[in-house]
């Protein structure tokens, strides 16, 4: 503003000079001209300030809000007719910020819930029924909250946890009946995925932490992307599920041939083999796992994407007793052919293997997978074991079909388990289903009808009924 009053000043001074050159003026022109330069130079001077005025007020940040907004409402007393005049305050809330706390350049805030009706014969296609049957209910099924990222170095994270509990709390004991310790599925919030993993090679990624150890194609899928409510029982008694571990994964093809990178995937990985949670591991040796697919072919047929995919899983663990074996369902057979967890007495020895195929052609899908695991008994800390060696499988088969493309799909799924303790201990299920989706998978509605019949108790009636139906709904949401 300075700079402006002193050109002007100058300007005219200059300008008075010219023309006093120029003509000689007389003293009262040379007043009246001094005059309306002063005033103008005033003028200005007033129009400069107010601009300055108008800066700073734009510039300047705006005042917190602290003044209360009164909010009137009426309120009526039981006892009383008349009515009573009440003012509430009620302060502006200022906004709130959640920011990546170190270097990451992506963070994302995610869940999942999904509730529950069950009726009729619950869960029994687990083997769940006589001693241990389940009664009708309302289930928080899955109740989970997580945190992913990625940072700049090509690490990538996630941090989820679960609300909800499962069915049953375990009390481990060694062969003599002394009690270990509890290894419980879920009783209260506990850890999920929580997972690190390096990918700056997509041929060559590394993952540590806990997550689903490489075994079973139904179990690596994702919850919320499960054409039925629930897994099939082979899948829940013979696979591994979470594990604290390392693994090495990738696809050998991501570069070399952009468009065939799903051609092969490998997941390689070791495990402590004790379960996911547990801190210690139960001898000096690790649980082995692998996966691979391989993805022979990818096209159109008749303007619909379609693919044909293959699997191959192997595992094998030396575990000491009190080691739960089947973490994620149910194996041990029950004296009335029912199914409970199966926790090994004596010193034990794993080997699993399975296949699978799967099958997809726009609103159409079929799936279907094979496992197979053997237990076998060891002398461990001079024990001699104490239990029956065997080998259980079993194996599903799984089509479904888009009637409203992309909203309604219907399902069926035949699944067998033999858990090979005793003679005739097969179950056998059939389920049948409708998925409505609301948002895709992000708001889902399920319907599953379950027939299931034991072979055990079939052949023994006196143990009671050996068919049972059950019936699921489900409420999705992914957020």
């Amino acid at each position: 503003m300075k700079n402006s009053v002193l050109a002007i000043v100058l300007c005219l001074i200059f300008g008075s000079c010219s023309l006093a050159l120029a003509e000689k003026p007389t003293e009262a022109e040379r007043l009246e001209r001094l005059e309306r330069a002063v005033e103008s130079l005033q003028q200005r001077n007033t129009e400069l300030e107010a601009e300055v005025k108008s800066l700073k007020k734009e510039r300047s940040p705006k005042p917190p809000a602290t003044l209360a907004e009164e909010k009137k409402s009426h309120f009526v007393p039981d006892s009383k007719s008349a009515v009573v005049e009440r003012t509430e305050t009620t302060e502006e809330k200022k906004p709130v910020y959640v920011v990546p706390g170190a270097s990451e350049l992506k963070l994302t805030l995610g869940g999942l819930l999904q509730v529950h009706w069950e009726g009729g014969d619950v869960f029994a296609f687990e083997g769940r029924f006589g001693s241990a049957a389940i009664k009708d209910r309302f289930r928080l099924r899955r109740a989970r909250i997580n945190v992913t990222g990625d940072f700049a170095d090509n690490f990538d994270f996630k941090l989820e946890g679960e609300f909800a509990q499962s069915d049953e709390g375990l009390t481990i004991r060694d062969a003599t009946g002394r009690i270990l310790g509890s290894n419980v599925t879920r009783t209260a919030f506990g850890g999920l995925d929580l997972f690190i993993n390096w990918h700056e090679f997509p041929e060559f990624q590394v993952k540590v932490g806990q997550y689903k150890a490489p075994f079973g194609l139904e179990q690596l899928s994702s919850d919320p992307k499960l054409f039925t409510a629930e897994r099939s029982e082979v899948t829940s008694a013979l696979t591994p599920e979470r594990q604290v571990g390392v693994e090495i994964w990738g696809q050998p093809f991501t570069n070399a041939l952009p468009e065939q990178k799903d051609l092969l995937t490998y997941w390689v990985g070791l495990f402590n083999g004790d379960g996911r949670n547990i801190t210690v591991n139960d001898n000096n040796q690790y649980m082995t796992a692998a996966r691979i697919e391989l993805q022979p072919w990818k096209g159109k047929v008749a303007g619909h994407e379609a693919w044909v995919k293959f699997g191959g899983d192997a595992l094998h663990s030396r575990d000491e007793s009190g080691t739960v074996l089947s973490p994620a369902g149910t194996l041990r057979v029950n004296s009335d052919g029912s199914l409970s967890t199966f926790i090994a007495p004596t010193a034990a020895e794993r080997e699993g293997y399975g296949f699978d195929a799967s099958f997809h052609w726009g609103p159409f899908d079929v799936v279907a997978e094979y496992l197979s695991e053997s237990y076998e008994g060891r002398t461990g800390n001079g024990i001699a074991p104490t239990f029956r060696d065997f080998r259980a499988e079993g194996y599903y088969v799984q089509p479904s079909y888009f009637v409203v493309p992309k909203k309604l799909q219907v399902v069926a799924k035949y699944e067998h388990f033999n858990p090979a303790q005793v003679i005739d201990d097969n179950l056998d299920s059939i389920t049948g289903g409708v998925n409505y989706y609301i948002h895709g998978d992000d708001i889902k509605l399920i319907a599953n009808y379950i027939h299931t019949w034991s072979k055990f108790r079939d052949a023994r009636p006196a143990l009671g009924p050996s068919d049972f139906d059950e019936v699921i709904l489900r409420l999705q949401i992914v957020f």
